[in-house]
Parts: C-alpha cells; structure tokens; sequence
C-alpha cells in the first residue's frame, strides 16, 4: 500500500499551486481557473449604459471609461474655463459651445472665468451654464486656487471626484488637482468630437 503525503494549506495561503513537482503544469490550470472567474469584458447592458451616459456628458466612450475607471464614480459635473468656452470679448458663449453645453443630461455645467469677464453677466448671457464664477488669478496661491475651485463644485453640491474639468491653459490643469477632481481634458480633445465645431 502506497502511502500519499496530504498537506493542507495554512493560514494565509492563497490557494495557488503547490511548489512540487509539476509546478508548471499546475501554475497554469490555476491561472486559467483565474481567467475564466473574472472576465475581460462588462456585460452588454452595462456597456449599453455608459455608452448613453458617455453620450449624455458629450464625451467619446474611451474618455468617459479612463474617467469613470480612475475616480471610481460617475461623472456629475464638468467644470470649463472661460478659455475652453471661447469666451473672450463677449459675455455671449459662441454657438457651437452653446449648443454642445444645452445637449448635456444630468450633469452640472459649471464655469469659472477670467477677468475682464464678469461672472453674473456670462451666468446671465448663457442660461445653459448652471454655476459661474471668478476664475483663480494666476498671482494666487495654492490655496486660494483650491477655495475657488472646491467652492463652485461645494455651491452645486458636487464632491470633487465627481467633476471633470476642462480648460485650454496650461495653468488650468492645477484646477483639477486643486479641486480633487476626477479629470482633466484638454477642451481641444473635449470638443473635438462634436457637430458643429
């Protein structure tokens, strides 16, 4: 009678193949197991689901997924400078953005903007912008950047990670670090895609 060693895992141990003889053969049965537990692909539904919200938010589905993906959360606000609306004589914003930000669902459209712009005439001027307000002045410091940021997302009731913000200047990518913000996108890479512009 031919006696077989049992040994059983201890605590702690992760399930994965055992270091005798026939490691190879075993490392792969266990990591085909692992690949057939945790699929590379969402279900269709899903799918269908944030290609609408994508759709909604006037974003390309790849963007709209890094973004979801790194924050972790949906996308309930974006967040534009006055540089990325075009907005530099006339309160007016240009057609094309106009009708981009009207075609937005679900989402707050928010605006901070810089002087000589006075943020109650834009807010005025432009009923599809739900919030606007005084852009950091490049002279501020971190903190005053941060305030202003975090305190047009606090007046709409949106936590940062759930606001992307777009902009056209170098200075405006801090707004997202600033703000805690989901992203940040280039208003060149955000408009891109849409009719009309």
């Amino acid at each position: 009678m031919v006696e077989t060693k049992q040994t059983a895992a201890g605590l702690g141990h992760n399930g994965g193949p055992s270091m005798e003889p026939g490691l190879v053969w075993r490392t792969h049965a266990w990591r085909s197991a692992q690949k057939k537990l945790m699929p590379n692909t969402i279900p269709k539904l899903v799918l269908q689901m944030r290609l609408q919200r994508a759709a909604e938010l006037g974003m390309d589905y790849k963007t709209y997924a890094k973004v979801r993906q790194t924050s972790g959360q949906d996308v309930l606000g974006l967040l534009f400078s006055s540089n990325a609306l075009r907005l530099f004589g006339s309160p007016q914003l240009p057609a094309p953005e106009a009708a981009v930000l009207e075609r937005i669902v679900r989402a707050g459209r928010l605006a901070l903007v810089h002087r000589p712009q006075d943020p109650a005439r834009v807010s005025e001027a432009n009923p599809a912008l739900d919030k606007v307000a005084q852009a950091p002045f490049f002279t501020e410091g971190w903190g005053q950047i941060r305030d202003r940021v975090q305190g047009i997302m606090r007046q709409r009731g949106l936590p940062g990670a759930s606001v992307v913000v777009i902009g056209a200047a170098p200075l405006e990518q801090e707004w997202s670090t600033a703000g805690r913000a989901a992203a940040y996108l280039c208003a060149s890479e955000y408009f891109s895609g849409q009719a009309g512009r």
